[in-house]
């Protein structure tokens, strides 16, 4: 940033100089440069928002040279090293305060230029802590709002019927955002989603995916590269959601947690004696007796070994998605079990338990804590 600047007249600004379309209030008392934009706003708004500009114009200004003894119409100039766009929002956000869109690709070029100059420009928190709780609905740290976002993503993609990843901004540009501005909150849902790309999407998107540059609007400001150690990070969080698919499919078989209903699943013959003490013990977790332990035993093998040829061999969707996997397991219930509610029930009580835990380890998998 440069000093305060002054030129003699409008007469002798530059041609390709700008001023803003809406930003330019006739009574203002600075203007702002940002590349060829000029900005011309009020000292005393500024400064009730800003700490950084507050600051500044409190302290006693050096005199300036005779080559700085001019300005434009009046008003002294101060010169930002910040992309136009970006000035605009934080202008709009001092003179309006904050205003959303629904945290689409386009909203999120305006929210990251809000964040980024509120924290460059220390900005009052009030501020700066609306427009993190809004970016936090798409990037949230809790299971039940990662699940409310994914259904307004699954309804995208039904209305649209484009690829999967296109409703929500592009993971790596978020990561980079929230790296830059301090955010980490932000950090594991979107470590998370960029995980569910493979690494061709991630490192040679083809033109129309939804890494790709060009899926994104333009900016100078949005960087879709990993820093190395996010790559480091990256990789080691692919590995892990990996073998957390092949463990959770594994354990299936142990969707009860009662020790008796689990040697059940596993032995195919049983006496009846044994067979009803397993009934039994399940009863005490489901509300009711398991009323076909053979056929339930056998079922569950079955959908262990369609589970394993669906994600691990045949990598179907949500192949990289431990949640979504999670959940498609105890959905099976009302295909298989649809004659044992006991069953039914163990499985769904048991995924939503998984989808717990794996939800909590999210941050360890990328060794972001």
């Amino acid at each position: 940033m440069r000093r305060l600047q002054h030129i003699t007249d409008s007469s002798s600004m530059d041609q390709s100089v700008v001023r803003h379309s809406e930003f330019w209030f006739s009574d203002g008392s600075l203007i702002l440069r940002a590349g060829s934009t000029l900005f011309r706003i009020h000292v005393s708004q500024l400064c009730r928002k800003s700490v950084f500009f507050r600051d500044m114009f409190s302290l006693p200004q050096p005199l300036p040279t005779e080559q700085e003894k001019e300005m434009i119409d009046g008003c002294p100039v101060l010169d930002l090293h910040d992309s136009p766009e970006d000035l605009a929002y934080l202008v709009k956000v001092i003179y309006d305060g904050p205003s959303f869109a629904n945290n689409d690709r386009n909203d999120f070029v305006a929210v990251s230029g809000m964040l980024r100059l509120a924290n460059k420009y220390l900005v009052e928190e009030t501020i700066r802590s609306k427009v993190l709780d809004h970016l936090r609905i798409a990037w949230p740290s809790t299971l039940r709002d990662w699940d409310a976002r994914e259904d307004i993503a699954r309804m995208y993609e039904t209305e649209t019927g484009s690829m999967r990843g296109h409703r929500f901004p592009n993971p790596i540009a978020v990561i980079n955002l929230a790296r830059e501005i301090g955010a980490e909150e932000l950090l594991p849902a979107a470590f998370y989603d960029l995980s569910r790309y493979s690494y061709a999407q991630i490192f040679e998107p083809s033109p129309g995916d939804p890494l790709h540059p060009d899926s994104s609007p333009a900016m100078a400001s949005l960087s879709h590269t990993l820093s190395p150690g996010d790559m480091q990070r990256l990789a080691l969080g692919k590995e892990t959601a990996q073998h957390a698919i092949n463990t959770l499919i594994q354990n299936m078989e142990y969707a009860s947690p009662d020790q008796s209903h689990h040697r059940l699943m596993h032995q195919r013959t049983r006496s009846a004696t044994n067979n009803r003490h397993s009934r039994t013990a399940s009863a005490t977790l489901a509300a009711g007796p398991c009323i076909t332990p053979a056929a339930c035993r056998k079922d569950l093998c079955e959908l262990v070994e369609l589970a394993k040829q669906h994600y691990l061999m045949d990598r179907e969707r949500g192949c990289a998605d431990p949640l979504y996997v999670a959940e498609e397991l105890g959905q099976l219930k009302s295909a298989e079990f649809s004659d044992c509610g006991a069953c039914a029930r163990d499985l769904e009580t048991w995924a939503a338990r998984e989808r717990e835990r794996l939800w909590k380890a999210i941050p360890d998998w990328f060794r972001l804590r």
